[in-house]
């Protein structure tokens, strides 16, 4: 693999535009390149003379990284994304359905399915603004001692500050080779709206190497104590506002040791990220030396990045089974298309529109909103906000196979009852080996216990808690992160009233996490791969017979 240098020679970006009017990005000829690029200049002349000013050079300051060969005409830059010509509208849906009537691509329904997610990705860059860089200052980034220090050293408080909350939810595509990801990252990069004042493409490998030269370099200047990953994730963050890395991997202990800390602080500062990998983040580092150390990262990209498989099962209706998880979150733009598409594979695939059913339990009606084929969708307000027990949940079980519930909120201990009520739910669709599809405005890990709770818990314990300390604040985040660490929280959480609410919630997050299972998802929806129609057949059977002897 080419390596590259920080001291590469300026390289002008070329616009989405000029390379829409050549051929594939990897096979621009040189005598293209500069005939374009001369073109390019003397339009950008001629409308600056119109205006009566002079052109802008659009050349980066300082690039951050040099690409490898098969990617330097796509990456680094200043940007100016000069794009001026080519509308915020036109996005990767718009590019993809342009190489499809070209002929260049073939129809694929999951893979649109793929790109309709980057092109909501590209509609909410259309509205966020990136805030500046604020370099930490030297002091702060040396060492100091906390109660959490368990958690690895930790430098001066708030060296790495909160993730904006206005910073859109990036994606993660894994797939194997042949799937289709470096022509997806193509489409979204080179669509990127004029929101977007900088972006960086670069080959994860070539980034991390580019990383350690850094951080050698700043403890060479400032001691071996100095904590550098904060300080250099502001220099990347300067260079790009949004992050594309191609092959996502992590082989070395040296990047695993730091890897959470470096997208953490890249997030803070208002990166976006979105990366391709041949592995889902729970297979990353597998086996690596001290891999509890690199579970941390595997969390914050699972919390902060769509993750989304390329690879494409089909069941015996030849209806693609969404790429995502069954879980999302937030409560943004994508909410919408992830319930659509679940609804789609769980659903009748003849009459996929949704309608409305009343089913009976002792007497009185139970009004299901929306309903298609052997799915039930409901809001969260429409089933949990009612006042609903087991025995209508039991009755559900009976009817329906699989449960879509929308805009889930967090629960605190202000919604204690609907939270019960949501356990007492999530217990019937367990127990009767239904599914679950969720959209979620906090993560599950936060859905019975806030942050605050958190803190206010850990005080009532008798632990020692600064809310200044940034060390303090990151130990409690990896905690509602990770689902086991959060469990046995619940469990010796004075929160609750007693031992069995404790259990109660604990046992909640545990099935939630089972649920969101491959395994639990594909069972008995007749894929191709487990037996088709037959296994289908088979599989309704066993659970009618075990939902009458529930009853």
């Amino acid at each position: 693999m080419r390596r590259y240098s920080p001291h590469t020679p300026l390289v002008r970006l070329l616009s989405a535009r000029t390379i829409v009017g050549l051929d594939a990005r990897r096979h621009i000829c040189t005598r293209c390149l500069i005939i374009a690029r001369a073109d390019e200049r003397w339009r950008n002349a001629a409308r600056a003379s119109t205006a009566g000013h002079r052109p802008s050079s659009g050349f980066a300051t300082q690039p951050a990284f040099r690409p490898s060969r098969s990617r330097q005409f796509a990456t680094v830059a200043a940007a100016a994304v000069e794009d001026a010509e080519v509308s915020d509208n036109y996005g990767p849906i718009q590019e993809y359905e342009r190489r499809v009537r070209e002929g260049r691509l073939r129809e694929d329904q999951h893979q649109r399915g793929i790109i309709q997610s980057l092109q909501n990705l590209h509609n909410d860059l259309v509205h966020y603004r990136a805030r500046p860089v604020v370099h930490p200052s030297l002091e702060s980034l040396k060492p100091t001692k906390s109660f959490f220090s368990w958690f690895g050293q930790k430098s001066g408080n708030r060296v790495i500050q909160e993730i904006p909350g206005d910073l859109p939810r990036g994606l993660y595509l894994y797939g194997d080779v042949g799937s289709g990801k470096t022509m997806l990252m193509d489409l979204f990069y080179e669509t990127l709206p004029s929101s977007v004042k900088s972006k960086t493409r670069i080959h994860f490998h070539n980034f991390m190497q580019d990383v350690h030269k850094r951080l050698h370099q700043m403890k060479m200047a400032h001691g071996n104590d100095i904590d550098a990953v904060p300080f250099v994730a502001a220099d990347i963050a300067e260079q790009a506002n949004v992050l594309c890395f191609d092959e996502f991997q992590c082989t070395d202990v040296a990047d695993a040791m730091i890897l959470r800390r470096l997208l953490e602080s890249l997030m803070s500062h208002g990166v976006l990220l979105v990366t391709t990998s041949n592995r889902h983040p729970d297979e990353l580092y597998k086996n690596g030396i001290q891999r509890e150390s690199f579970i941390p990262a595997i969390h914050l990209l699972k919390s902060r990045l769509h993750v989304i498989n390329l690879d494409s099962p089909t069941d015996y209706r030849k209806i693609p089974r969404p790429p995502s998880g069954v879980y999302h979150t937030p409560l943004d733009s994508h909410a919408a298309s992830h319930i659509e598409k679940w609804l789609r594979f769980l659903g009748d695939p003849d009459t996929p529109e949704p309608h409305s059913e009343t089913q009976k339990v002792w007497g009185r009606d139970i009004y299901v909103p929306r309903v298609s084929g052997r799915c039930a969708w409901f809001t969260f307000q429409e089933l949990i906000g009612r006042a609903t027990g087991a025995a209508d949940y039991l009755e559900l079980m009976r009817c329906y196979d699989a449960f879509i519930i929308s805009d889930v909120p967090g629960m605190t201990f202000r919604e204690r009852d609907l939270a019960r009520r949501f356990i007492t739910f999530i217990d019937a669709v367990y127990e009767s080996r239904a599914r679950l599809v969720l959209t979620t405005a906090v993560p599950l890990t936060e859905l019975f216990i806030s942050p605050q709770e958190l803190r206010e818990s850990l005080k009532r314990d008798g632990k020692p808690v600064d809310d200044e300390d940034e060390s303090v604040s990151h130990a409690m985040q990896h905690m509602l992160e990770d689902m086991n660490s959060n469990i046995d929280q619940l469990k010796s959480s004075s929160l609750f009233s007693g031992d069995e609410e404790r259990f109660a919630f604990a046992r909640a997050l545990s099935r939630l996490s089972e649920m969101s299972s491959k395994e639990w998802v594909e069972r008995g929806m007749g894929l191709e791969k487990s037996g088709g129609k037959q296994e289908r057949d088979s599989w309704a059977k066993a659970r009618s017979r075990q939902m009458e002897d529930s009853m």
